[in-house]
């Protein structure tokens, strides 16, 4: 009995570092403040466009993938290149931990996307981007935000 009136406060507790959908404007103010507005060229309803189509703006979202590999995070992020997930062979070329990108802080998210980026294939490299967003009209995934 004792235990059972513990799992709410224990729930509490974890709940913080688990990740959070977010509204569509409340994305577009935290990635406007962490710099992605303009970014290489990418305007922030780009970015807008991915993190829907990529997690449905879930920072939480973990997909697993065939190669052993697993993608993180709103902007679904690889761990066989980008992040550390101690679970497969990586080069972790944002020197983070793919946990790190399944919080409500963006913060990972955005240092590493940035530098995801700015590979050769820009924002080319996520499909959900390329298959939805690329080449579209998309000043709709600003509208109304107050920005």
């Amino acid at each position: 009995m004792r235990a059972l009136a513990l799992l709410p406060i224990l729930a509490c507790l974890s709940a913080g570092d688990r990740g959070e959908v977010l509204s569509r404007c409340e994305l577009a103010r935290r990635l406007q403040r962490g710099g992605l507005d303009g970014f290489l060229g990418y305007s922030l309803d780009n970015w807008l466009c991915l993190a829907f189509y990529a997690s449905r703006f879930d920072t939480g979202t973990v997909t697993e993938n065939s190669d052993g590999s697993a993608d993180y995070g709103i902007f679904q992020i690889n761990s066989r290149r980008w992040c550390s997930d101690q679970r497969s062979r990586t080069l972790d070329l944002c020197q983070t931990r793919c946990r790190d990108l399944l919080t409500a802080d963006l913060a990972d998210d955005i240092n590493c996307v940035k530098k995801v980026v700015m590979d050769w294939q820009g924002m080319g490299v996520w499909m959900p981007w390329r298959d939805h967003c690329k080449g579209r009209d998309l000043s709709h995934w600003v509208a109304s935000c107050n920005l």
